[in-house]
Parts: C-alpha cells; sequence; structure tokens
C-alpha cells in the first residue's frame, strides 16, 4: 500500500522558514520521481520542486534560491526547505512519488502516488 503523508505546514510571517516533510511508505523511491506541487485557492496546481529518477533535480522558478528538495533514504522522506516566505507561496503544499511513464519532466503533475497536502501561509 503506497502512502505518502505530509506535515511541516503552517503560518509564517514573511521573510520566515519553514520545512516541509513528506513520509513515504509502501514502495521503493530510490528509483523514481518524487515532488513537490501547490496549489492557491483559484489557481491551477503548480510544480515546486522535484527529485526526477536519473538523478535531476527541478525548480519553478519563482522558489529558485529560496527553496530546497531533498530526500533522505534512510527515513524515506521527502523534505522541502522553504526560506524567504512570500505572500504569494501561500498554498496547499502536496507530495507525489512516482511520474508515469508517459511524462519526462518531474515537474509535470502526472503522478501516480500523491499525499493529502499540508496547507502554508505567508502573511
Amino acid at each position: 500500500h503506497v502512502q505518502l503523508v505530509e506535515s511541516g505546514g503552517g503560518s509564517v510571517q514573511a521573510g520566515g522558514s519553514l520545512r516541509l516533510s513528506c513520509a513515504a511508505s509502501g514502495y521503493d523511491y530510490t528509483a523514481i520521481s518524487m515532488a513537490w506541487f501547490r496549489q492557491a485557492p483559484g489557481q491551477e496546481r503548480e510544480g515546486v520542486a522535484c527529485l526526477s529518477s536519473g538523478g535531476g533535480i527541478h525548480y519553478t522558478d519563482s522558489v529558485k534560491g529560496r527553496f530546497t528538495v531533498s530526500y533522505d533514504p534512510a527515513q524515506n522522506t521527502l523534505y522541502l526547505d522553504m526560506s524567504n516566505l512570500k505572500p504569494e507561496d501561500t498554498a496547499m503544499y502536496t507530495c507525489a512519488a512516482n511520474l508515469r511513464a508517459t511524462s519526462y519532466f518531474c515537474l509535470t503533475p502526472d503522478y501516480l502516488s500523491w499525499g493529502q497536502g499540508t496547507q502554508v501561509t505567508v502573511s
């Protein structure tokens, strides 16, 4: 049973930092793509950061230099370290794992497994 459980969201003032965690179970996550997405009310889901199965790391332009994605295989946990947060970062953040074989870029929201999400609010 594949399961992704996010934690670490919350409310923070602009300029602050948060660390999101995505605990993974039920799969060998070391050889597949994993990613963080976000969705604000009234907006489309946006790929924020991803680790591709080939070892690449990608970020959407608006978070480059502020966010860092990483995976700890010992803990089976995907992380998103966010710093210098801005109000426009406010959204529901969701982790995803196992990009479909028909997709080639890990920021594409075409994953087989999704978590429930954790809210990040920046004021």
